[in-house]
C-alpha cells in the first residue's frame, strides 16, 4: 500500500509537536519527511520549503513591526493606567455588581482592541491585569471567568474582523493560501463567512459568564496584589527622573497617555488607507518617537524589546508556510484529496465534521491558528471542491478549522497570555485554570456553529 506523503508529514509534525518538540522543528522535519517520501529528494524539498519562506516574510515583518508598536503602548503608561482608574472606583466604593460587569465588558473591550484597533496581541496582559487581581480578590470573581473572557477577545476578533491581526489571519494568510489553493475569492466577504462560528464563540461566552463560573471564588490576599496597588496608585512613571513632584508625574502620565492615543488613531488610519499593517504600525511608533514619548536614546531598546515579543509568532508563520509549499510540491494532495472524496461517499455534513475536528487538532498541536492555514489550505480547499461545497462554505470551513484549538491549546498565546498574568502570585494553574475552561467553553460551540457554516452558506 502506497503512504501518502501528505498524509504522512502531517502525522509526524502533530505527533512531534504534541510530544513536546519545539513547533519549529516539528514542521521542518514534517516538511523534509513528506518532500523524501515523495522522492523529491533533499535539495528539491529545501527549495520548495524555501520559496514558502519568502511567501511568509511580509507576515513575519507586520508582526515584528506590531511588537515594536506594542512595547511603545506599554512605555507610554496606557495600560497600568486603565488599570488604575479601576481600582480607584472599587477604593471609593459603589455598586460591586456594576463595577464586576462594567469590569468584564473593559477586559473583553481590551482583548479585542488588541487585535485590531491597538493591534498589540497578549502584550496588554502582563501590564493591564496583574494590577487588577486585587479587584478581582475583592469581588472573589472566578479567575478562569477571566481567561475565558480575555481568549474570547484575542481569539473571535481576528477570526471576524479583518483589522489589525484580523486583517492578517482573514486576508493575508486565509484568503490568500484559499486563493492559491484553486478558489476566486475576489469576492468572498470574510466576515459573512465567519459570522456564524463567531456567534459560537459568543455563545460559550455566555454560558462562562452567566453559568459556568458566576459562584464567586476565593483567593488569597498574597503580597503581589498590594505591591501591584501601590504601584498604580502611586502614580509615578518609572525612570522619568525630571518628575519631581506627584503633580508633575500625573501630569506627564496624562500627556503620554493623549500621546498614546493618537499614535493608536494614528496607525488605524494609516492601516485602513494604505491597506497595510506594516505602515499603519511604523507611523504609530513614529508618533511616540516624534513627541518623545519613546526617546530617541531608547528607541533600538524599545524596538528590539518589541521584535523580541513576536519574534517566535513570525518564525514559526514562516516556517508553516514553507512547510506548505513542500505539500504542494509533493504533488501528492490530489491523491489524498480522491481517497477521502471516496471515503465521505459524498456526504458534506460528515467530511465537514472530520475537516473542522482535524483542525482542532492539528492547532492544538502546533499552538497557532496563523500557522495553521497553510498547512489546512493546501489540503481542504481541492477537498471541499470536490464535495461540492460553495466557495463561502469552504472560506468558513478553513477559517473555522484554523481557528479551533487555539483557545485551549497549551501552546497558543490565547491561554499562555491570560495564565502569565493571571498566575503571577501563583494562584492560576494553566492547564486546569486557563486551557481546559477555554477548550470546553469555545471549542465545542465553535466546532457545532463551524459545522452549521458548512452546511447552510
Amino acid at each position: 500500500m502506497t503512504i501518502n506523503a501528505v498524509l504522512l508529514a502531517v502525522v509526524i509534525m502533530l505527533g512531534l509537536s504534541l510530544a513536546r518538540v519545539h513547533v519549529v522543528l516539528s514542521l521542518i522535519i514534517g516538511a523534509m519527511a513528506g518532500g523524501l517520501i515523495a522522492g523529491l529528494g533533499v535539495t528539491d524539498t529545501l527549495n520548495a520549503f524555501q520559496e514558502g519562506i519568502r511567501n511568509g516574510a511580509q507576515i513575519a515583518l507586520s508582526y515584528a513591526l506590531l511588537g515594536a508598536f506594542a512595547v511603545a503602548i506599554a512605555h507610554s503608561g496606557l495600560p497600568q493606567s486603565l488599570a488604575g482608574s479601576v481600582i480607584k472606583r472599587i477604593d471609593a466604593g459603589g455598586t460591586s455588581g456594576m463595577i464586576k460587569y462594567m469590569l468584564f465588558a473593559g477586559l473583553v473591550m481590551m482583548s479585542c482592541f488588541s487585535q485590531n484597533l491597538i493591534p498589540i496581541h497578549i502584550a496588554f496582559i502582563p501590564l493591564l491585569v496583574p494590577p487588577l487581581l486585587l479587584a478581582f480578590n475583592r469581588m472573589h470573581i472566578d479567575r478562569r471567568l477571566i481567561a475565558c473572557l480575555i481568549t474570547f477577545g484575542l481569539v473571535t476578533t481576528y477570526m471576524f474582523i479583518p483589522y489589525g491581526f484580523g486583517d492578517i489571519y482573514l486576508n493575508q494568510i486565509m484568503l490568500k493560501n484559499v486563493g492559491e489553493a484553486g478558489i476566486d475569492v475576489s469576492n468572498i466577504s470574510v466576515t459573512k463567512a465567519m459570522a456564524i462560528p463567531a456567534l459560537g464563540m459568543f455563545t460559550g461566552l455566555l454560558v462562562a459568564v452567566f453559568i459556568s463560573y458566576r459562584k464567586p471564588r476565593e483567593y488569597q490576599q498574597l503580597a503581589v496584589d498590594k505591591q501591584a496597588h501601590d504601584a498604580i496608585n502611586n502614580a509615578v512613571v518609572e525612570g522619568d527622573a525630571l518628575s519631581t513632584t506627584a503633580a508633575a508625574a500625573q501630569a506627564q502620565s496624562k500627556l503620554k497617555t493623549l500621546v498614546a492615543l493618537a499614535a493608536i488613531v494614528t496607525a488605524f488610519v494609516v492601516q485602513l488607507y494604505t491597506d497595510s499593517l506594516l505602515l499603519g504600525s511604523m507611523f504609530g511608533f513614529g508618533v511616540f518617537m516624534a513627541t518623545g514619548v519613546v526617546k530617541w536614546r531608547d528607541a533600538d531598546t524599545v524596538f528590539n524589546d518589541g521584535i523580541k515579543l513576536m519574534a517566535m509568532i513570525g518564525f514559526i508563520m514562516i516556517t508553516a508556510q514553507g512547510f506548505a509549499e513542500v505539500m504542494k510540491a509533493t504533488e501528492q494532495i490530489q491523491p489524498l484529496v480522491d481517497g477521502a472524496t471516496s471515503l465521505f461517499a459524498g456526504n458534506k455534513a460528515v467530511a465537514a465534521f472530520v475537516m473542522l475536528a482535524l483542525g482542532l487538532i492539528v492547532t492544538m498541536g502546533i499552538g497557532s491558528s496563523f500557522s495553521t492555514i497553510p498547512i489546512l489550505a493546501a489540503i481542504y480547499v481541492p477537498l471541499c471542491i470536490s464535495l461540492g461545497f460553495s466557495p463561502l462554505a469552504t472560506v468558513a470551513i478553513v477559517g473555522t478549522a484554523g481557528a479551533l484549538g487555539d483557545a485551549g491549546s497549551p501552546a497558543s498565546d490565547s491561554t499562555l497570555g491570560p495564565t502569565s498574568g493571571l498566575n503571577v502570585d501563583g494562584q492560576h494553574d494553566h492547564i486546569r485554570d486557563s486551557v481546559v475552561p477555554t477548550f470546553l467553553h469555545y471549542n465545542i460551540p465553535l466546532l457545532a456553529f463551524g459545522w452549521i457554516a458548512a452546511m447552510v452558506l
